[in-house]
C-alpha cells in the first residue's frame, strides 16, 4: 500500500505504555475517508486501499436461542460474547489489537445487533475482565470504546448490522430480513444512530446495510418489486438516509443471499448478486457504493449447507465440489461480475466472509476448496474480511472454534494462524502478499441506473426539497452530479452518467411538459417532443404508466451547442457501440436508446399514434463541446 502524506498519531489505549507494532505505520498509510473509483476503494487522497480485513464478531450475540445466554452451551462454539467483541475478558484490546497487525490486515467488520443500540443493562465484570477500564458500561458503550481503539490504532472499521437481536444467525432465527423482528423504518432510524454516534471518525468508513438477507418460514426477499421484502429498494433508502446524515461513508450491500425452500421440487438457491446485472443500485452519491458477498465451502449456488440427511439438505453441490475452473466461474457469475469497467453496476466487491475450519481439521474437501478460493481472490486482487478473527481455547488446550485466526485461553495466551500447525498460513500469506493495484486510481466515470418502474427514483439532492415537478406521475432523476444519456422504451428504465459531464448553473431547474422549447427546427417530425431549453440538459423524466410525461432540465455553466442528431429506437435498441454501460442490459426486454459519452440529451420524442402508447420513441442528441 502506499503511503499518504498525511501522518495519524497512534493514540495509545488506557494502561499501554508504547505503540503497539504496526500501529503507526498502519495509521500513516490512509487518509479517511474512503469512495469508489470504478472497481476500487480510494482514500481521500485518491490512492488504493483494499479492503484487508476481518471480522471481530460478539456484538451481534453468540446466544443460539434457548437456555441460559451466559451458559456456554447455548452459544455458538461454547464462547459467551456477552454481546460485545470477543476476548475483552481474555486480553487486553492493545494485545487484541496488535495480534490484529501481525496479520498484515488493515480493515474490521464489526458486527453489531439492533438490540445493542438499545440495551440499557451493563456489561457483567466478567465480560471485560482483561478491560477493567469498561467495567460499567452498556454493550454500546463497549462497543465506543473498541471502535475509538481501532480507529487510533489505524484500522478502517465498518460497521455491520448482523442480527435484529442478540440471538446467532444465519438459519430460522428471527433475523432473516432487515424488518425481521422490527420495522423497515426502526432500521433506518437505528442506522442513522449509529452513524451520528461515529460520523466524526474518518476512520469509521462504511456502513454494510445487513447481513445475509435470506428467506424467513413463510416469505422470500426479493430484489425490485417494491414490496415489504424488497433489498433492493429498502437499501437504497437506507443507504441515501444515511449518505444525506454522512456523506463520508461508504454503503455496502450484499445480496441476496438464500432464497427458497431447499427441497426437491421447490425453487430455491443463491442469487447473491446476480440481480444486480440487471437492476443495480443507484446513490445520491455515485462513488460510495460497494456491493458484498460471502461464500463458505459448505454451501452451493443452490445448496443450504444443511448437513447431509437433514432437513434443508439437498444433491445441489456445494462449492467445495466444483473444479478451480467451475469454482472460478460461479464465483464471477455470483459476484465478481460487477467489478466489469464501464457497466451500469460497476463497484468494488468486498468478500466480506469467507473461511475455513484451521488447525486440527481434517476436512480435505474444505482445505481444498479454501486453497482454489483464495487463488480467485488473489488473482483477481478482490477485497475481502475473513470469518472470524477471534475465537477461545478451551482449558484442555482445544480450539473451540477452529475457525478462528486468533484464540485466546482463559489467561490472554494466544494462538494463530501464523503459529507452527495452522494448514492455512500459506493460503493466508497468499492473500495478504498478493499483487495488487496501488497508488493513484484514476478516476472513473460512472454509469447509473433509474428505476421507474414502480415508484419513484429520486436521487438527486436537490429535488427532494422542491415541490412535486410532475404530479401523479413516477419521477426519475439523476444523482446531482450526473445527467440523463438513455432511456428504455417501454419499461420505464433509465440511465444517466458523469462521463464529460458539464458544471451545472446555479439556475433554476425547469420540467419541460410541451413543446414550447422546439426553437431549432422539429427533429421529430409528427411525434410529441419534450425538448430543454438552450443551454440545459436532461437529468430526469417522468412517465404516466410508461408514457412520457415530462422532461427535467438543469442549467449548464457554460453555453451549450444545439446542433444535434436523432437517436431512434422504436424499432430495436440503438447505443453507440463504445458507449459507457453498453455491454450490460438495464432495460430487459425493452429497446434502448443512448446518446454517446460525450453527448447530453436535449429532448425525448414520443406519439400516441400506431398504438406506441406515448412511450419513448427518439433522443435528441447534442455534443458537449
Amino acid at each position: 500500500m502506499i503511503m499518504s502524506l498525511a501522518l495519524v498519531a497512534s493514540a495509545l489505549l488506557p494502561g499501554t505504555a508504547h505503540a503497539k507494532p504496526g500501529a503507526a505505520p498502519l495509521a500513516a498509510s490512509w487518509t479517511g475517508p474512503l469512495s469508489t473509483s470504478g472497481r476500487y476503494v480510494v482514500d481521500a487522497t485518491g490512492n488504493r486501499f483494499k479492503l484487508v480485513g476481518g471480522n471481530w464478531d460478539g456484538a451481534q450475540g453468540h446466544w443460539t436461542g434457548s437456555g441460559s445466554p451466559t451458559d456456554p452451551a447455548q452459544n455458538h462454539a461454547g464462547e459467551v460474547s456477552y454481546d460485545v467483541p470477543l476476548a475483552l475478558d481474555r486480553a487486553p484490546i492493545a494485545q487484541i489489537l496488535a495480534d490484529f497487525h501481525s496479520l498484515g490486515i488493515n480493515t474490521i467488520r464489526l458486527p453489531f445487533a439492533d438490540a445493542m443500540i438499545h440495551d440499557t443493562s451493563t456489561v457483567p465484570d466478567a465480560a471485560v475482565a482483561a478491560n477493567p477500564q469498561l467495567r460499567g458500561r452498556t454493550p454500546l458503550q463497549v462497543y465506543d470504546a473498541v471502535v475509538s481503539a481501532l480507529t487510533n490504532d489505524g484500522f478502517a472499521v465498518i460497521l455491520n448490522n448482523h442480527t435484529t437481536s442478540y440471538r446467532w444467525c444465519c438459519g430460522l432465527d428471527g433475523n432473516e430480513r432487515w424488518n425481521s423482528g422490527q420495522t423497515t423504518q426502526q432500521w433506518e432510524s437505528d442506522w442513522l444512530f449509529m452513524v451520528n454516534r461515529y460520523k466524526d471518525d474518518k476512520r469509521v468508513v462504511g456502513a454494510d446495510l445487513r447481513n445475509e438477507v435470506r428467506r424467513d418460514t413463510w416469505d422470500d426477499p426479493n430484489w425490485g418489486w417494491y414490496d415489504g421484502h424488497d433489498e433492493y429498494a429498502a437499501f437504497e433508502e437506507a443507504g441515501n438516509q444515511i449518505l444525506a446524515a454522512d456523506p463520508d461513508l461508504l454503503i455496502i450491500m450484499e445480496g441476496i443471499n438464500w432464497y427458497g425452500i431447499p427441497a426437491v421440487g421447490f425453487s430455491h438457491g443463491r442469487p447473491m448478486l446476480t440481480p444486480v446485472q440487471n437492476l443495480s443500485n443507484t446513490l445520491i452519491t455515485s462513488n460510495k457504493l460497494v456491493y458484498a458477498a460471502h461464500f463458505y465451502s459448505y454451501t452451493g449456488p443452490n445448496n443450504s449447507g444443511a448437513a447431509a440427511g437433514s432437513a434443508g439438505a439437498t444433491s445441489d453441490p456445494r462449492y467445495e465440489d466444483f473444479t478451480p475452473d467451475q469454482l472460478a466461474s460461479v464465483v464471477n457469475q455470483e459476484a465478481l461480475f460487477v467489478t466489469q469497467s464501464g457497466q451500469h453496476f460497476t463497484a468494488p466487491v468486498w468478500v466480506s466472509e469467507f473461511g475455513a475450519a484451521g488447525r486440527g481439521s481434517t476436512d480435505t474437501k474444505e482445505q481444498a476448496w479454501f486453497d482454489n478460493f483464495t487463488d480467485i481472490l488473489a488473482a483477481n486482487d478482490t477485497d475481502f474480511a475473513i470469518w472470524p478473527l477471534i475465537g477461545y481455547t478451551a482449558a484442555d488446550g482445544s480450539l473451540q472454534d477452529n475457525w478462528a485466526l486468533l484464540s485466546y485461553d482463559a489467561s490472554g495466551n494466544r494462538v494463530g494462524v501464523t503459529d507452527p500447525g495452522d494448514w492455512r498460513l500459506a493460503d493466508w500469506q497468499k492473500l495478504t502478499s498478493a499483487p495488487s493495484l496501488t497508488g493513484p486510481v484514476p478516476a472513473s466515470p460512472h454509469w447509473n441506473m433509474l428505476d421507474l418502474d414502480h415508484a419513484d427514483y429520486d436521487v438527486s439532492t436537490t429535488m427532494p426539497a422542491q415541490s412535486d415537478w410532475s404530479s401523479g406521475n413516477r419521477k426519475g432523476d439523476c444523482p446531482d452530479t450526473e445527467r440523463l444519456m438513455a432511456l428504455g422504451r417501454g419499461s420505464s428504465r433509465g440511465l444517466c452518467t458523469d462521463s464529460s459531464e458539464p458544471a451545472k448553473g446555479s439556475g433554476a431547474w425547469t420540467v419541460v411538459t410541451d413543446e414550447r422549447y422546439v426553437t431549432e427546427g422539429d427533429w421529430a417530425a409528427g411525434y410529441s417532443k419534450l425538448q430543454c431549453p438552450d443551454n440545459t440538459f436532461a437529468v430526469g423524466y417522468s412517465v404516466h404508466n410508461n408514457a412520457m410525461a415530462a422532461l427535467l432540465c438543469a442549467p449548464s455553466a457554460t453555453a451549450l451547442p444545439t446542433a444535434g442528431h436523432d437517436v431512434w429506437f422504436n424499432q430495436g435498441d440503438n447505443r453507440p457501440s463504445g458507449g459507457g454501460s453498453t455491454a450490460s442490459d438495464w432495460a430487459p426486454g425493452s429497446y434502448k436508446g443512448q446518446c454517446a459519452d460525450n453527448e447530453y440529451v436535449a429532448g425525448v420524442a414520443y406519439t400516441w399514434q400506431w398504438a406506441e402508447g406515448g412511450v419513448p420513441d427518439a433522443l435528441l442528441c447534442r455534443p458537449l463541446v
